[in-house]
């Protein structure tokens, strides 16, 4: 049965490879054979009630252009669809053969968002002549700036009328943004504590778990490389908007914003301690307990020894 098992497949691969009883097929054959081998397919899937999607897709303009699909022939949605998942420089590229379609305000808007997500100008009405294949092209060349000084990036998005000037529109607009430079981030909210305390605001650690929350905010606002004075207000900023997201939990362990302060600092230094290659002896969880505590006698041994754990299995907060 296996033998049998074996032939069968065997002849399969020699059908598929264009070999037959009698030897080598034909170019002809063999091409006949594979639109036959396609027309039954369309069939079964027709027979089926399913869409007709191989009938769809094989829709050209002439037959000199076999193996090519051209979009303008499909379905609005389906050709907006296959465009939205190129990116500005690739659609740019396919404005040259489809230009109507590749230059669409739809595409152009959701490319600008997915980058931007938040910028005054989306809700204004937009001047004469606006668009946002223009917008894009602004977006970048102000985010190339900022990433040289950001100041003049942050000049430069006022100039052209995409923020206002308002911390919270910056705040929003840093926020929303991936394109930025951390570095040059960190300098400029280290400079405008304006926009820090708004960008703070923006934050939502309801429900989250101390260390979790520790990470997420340095996600958005990098730490500084050392200890210092910018370091401890951002603890001390991270400290009190836990607070203020999460009263229950605070009433329920007896934690204020000062005890929260005293516990991102311990995971700060816990997480050098696990993670650094250059410390030998890493620090126990009976001893970090013991530490904490010293500290903060307020807090419970179990909800150390959880932020403990966090920490061993999940890492660095500020990494």
């Amino acid at each position: 049965m296996g033998q049998g098992l074996w032939r069968v497949a065997r002849n399969q691969q020699l059908q598929q490879q264009g070999y037959s009883g009698q030897g080598y097929l034909t170019r002809e054959d063999g091409r006949r054979i594979a639109v036959n081998n396609a027309t039954n397919t369309s069939h079964r899937k027709q027979a089926q009630g399913g869409i007709d999607i191989y009938h769809l897709l094989k829709t050209r303009k002439s037959k000199e252009q076999e193996g090519f699909i051209n979009l303008e022939m499909l379905p609005p949605e389906l050709s907006f669809t296959i465009l939205s998942y190129l990116n500005a420089t690739d659609l740019c590229l396919a404005s040259c053969v489809w230009q109507d379609l590749a230059n669409d305000e739809l595409l152009w808007q959701g490319l600008c968002k997915s980058t931007w997500g938040h910028c005054s100008i989306y809700n204004k009405n937009p001047p004469l002549g606006f668009s946002f294949r223009k917008l894009y092209m602004q977006l970048d060349e102000g985010s190339l700036t900022f990433n040289a000084n950001p100041d003049e990036g942050v000049n430069y998005f006022m100039s052209k009328g995409i923020l206002d000037d308002s911390p919270k529109e910056i705040a929003k607009f840093i926020f929303c943004t991936r394109t930025l430079n951390w570095k040059k981030l960190r300098i400029y909210l280290d400079e405008r504590r304006d926009v820090l305390d708004d960008l703070v605001t923006l934050h939502n650690f309801r429900n989250q778990f101390l260390p979790n929350a520790l990470r997420e905010f340095f996600r958005h606002i990098h730490a500084p490389e050392e200890r210092g004075e910018y370091l401890e207000t951002l603890i001390t900023k991270f400290s009190h908007r836990f607070c203020a997201c999460n009263p229950d939990l605070m009433r329920e362990l007896g934690l204020s914003p000062d005890a929260v302060y005293v516990l991102c600092y311990s995971l700060i230094l816990l997480s050098i301690d696990l993670t650094s290659p250059h410390v030998k002896n890493k620090m126990s969880k009976r001893e970090f307990i013991r530490n904490t505590r010293r500290a903060a006698q307020n807090i419970s041994e179990d909800f150390v020894g959880h932020l403990y754990d966090n920490i061993y299995l999940s890492g660095h907060v500020a990494a």
